[in-house]
C-alpha cells in the first residue's frame, strides 16, 4: 500500500496560515532575543515618543487645540506650558499638564509647546510663544484673558499654585478641598496627580 498522497491547501487557504505562522514566529523571537527590558524612563533624556501619552497617559494633550494668537483674539485664558519630549524634567512634568486639562478643562486654552522650534529665531510679539519662553522647561506660563501674564515660573511648579493663577485669571473658584495636590507614581512610567491627605 503506498503512502496517502500530500493534497496541498489552496492559496487562498494558505495565505492567512502564512500570516499567523509570521506572527507567532515574530513573537517567540522577541520574547527570547529581546535585549533587556523596556528602554522607557522618566529617569533619562532619551525621546520615547509623546511623554503626555507614555508617562500621564493622555496623548490628547498635543497638538494643542488652539494657539496662542486664537486665545488672545478671542480673550480666552491661556496657560502655556514648554517642554521636550527627551527631557526627564518634561517627563516628569507630563501628569501636572494633563491634571491641568482634567481641572480647567474647556474653561482654559491649555497649549503644550515643544520649544524645539522656538530656538534661535526671533520673537514675533506677544502673539508668539517665543515671546513668553525664558529658555528653560517645563515652563509655565498663565496669560488672562486680557493678555496680561498672571503666571511665570520654570521647573516642577506645582499643581496647586498653577490651579491658583489659573482661578485667578479665569475668575472661577477653585473646587472646596483643592489646593494640597501630589504626584502620585503608580508603575515605573506612569504617574498622576491626587489629593494629599
Amino acid at each position: 500500500m503506498s503512502p496517502p498522497a500530500r493534497v496541498p491547501l489552496p492559496r487562498s487557504l494558505s495565505r492567512p496560515f502564512a500570516g499567523l505562522w509570521a506572527l507567532l514566529l515574530t513573537v517567540v523571537l522577541g520574547l527570547f532575543w529581546a535585549p533587556g527590558q523596556a528602554a522607557a524612563s522618566l529617569e533619562n533624556d532619551r525621546y520615547d515618543g509623546n511623554i503626555f501619552a507614555l508617562y500621564a497617559g493622555n496623548g490628547s494633550l498635543v497638538p494643542p487645540r488652539s494657539s496662542l494668537a486664537q486665545s488672545l483674539d478671542e480673550h480666552r485664558v491661556a496657560v502655556l506650558v514648554y517642554y521636550l519630549d527627551d527631557s526627564s524634567v518634561s517627563k516628569q512634568f507630563s501628569p501636572v499638564v494633563s491634571e491641568l486639562q482634567r481641572v480647567w478643562g474647556n474653561a482654559v486654552d491649555l497649549i503644550p509647546l515643544v520649544t524645539d522650534p522656538l530656538q534661535n529665531r526671533p520673537d514675533g510679539g506677544v502673539a508668539d510663544p517665543a515671546h513668553y519662553w525664558d529658555g528653560l522647561i517645563p515652563q509655565v506660563v498663565v496669560i488672562d484673558g486680557s493678555g496680561r501674564v498672571v503666571f511665570d515660573r520654570h521647573g516642577q511648579v506645582s499643581v496647586d499654585a498653577i490651579n491658583t493663577a489659573v482661578s485667578e485669571a479665569t475668575g472661577i473658584p477653585m473646587a472646596p478641598g483643592s489646593g494640597n495636590s501630589a504626584t502620585l507614581s503608580f508603575n515605573e512610567l506612569n504617574s498622576e496627580v491626587v489629593a494629599s491627605r
